[in-house]
């Protein structure tokens, strides 16, 4: 005579042995997201976008990429103010981070786009990117982006930021 399987038959099978393998805390988000804006529209959406609840993602803007070196090979650092106005520079940042999210809304942060791209591929850090299209010209920042984003969005729509963090688990 078959049974039915209910939902908890799994939980009953397992014997004291198995039970001691079991996690019994809740698991944390595993996603440490750095979002930065590039350019003052952006930084207008990414502080908006900042007030909502976020596990473990930070928000930034960028003041001013810096070049650390110019002939071995490093790739420049970026000066961050944070949301809160406390300033840090991107190498801090990155050594926590598993994303870094790039927004935009014009060429004027396609510099600093490169610079951060550069070094999260050196790191190996997930890059993404929201270009918020709003009728101004930023080719060059996606051109900038293209080559480090794994998600790259151009859009009219500053929701987007929201709903890309979310699918990102930040």
């Amino acid at each position: 005579m078959n049974r039915p399987i209910l939902l908890n038959s799994c939980a009953r099978a397992a014997t004291s042995a198995e039970a001691r393998f079991r996690i019994n805390v809740p698991i944390a988000p595993s996603r440490g997201t750095r979002v930065v804006a590039l350019d003052a529209g952006a930084e207008r959406v990414v502080r908006r976008v900042a007030e909502q609840p976020w596990a473990t993602a930070r928000f930034f803007v960028c003041k001013s990429p810096t070049l650390l070196a110019q002939s071995n090979g490093e790739v420049a650092d970026v000066g961050l103010l944070s949301t809160h106005g406390f300033e840090s520079r991107l190498s801090l940042e990155l050594a926590g981070a598993d994303v870094a999210m790039m927004v935009a809304s014009t060429d004027d942060g396609a510099y600093a786009a490169r610079a951060i791209g550069d070094a999260c591929t050196l790191r190996g850090t997930m890059t993404a990117g929201v270009v918020l299209a709003g009728g101004r010209d930023a080719g060059e920042t996606v051109s900038a982006l293209r080559p480090h984003a794994r998600v790259l969005l151009v859009t009219y729509d500053e929701q987007d930021v929201s709903e890309l963090l979310t699918a990102l688990r930040a």
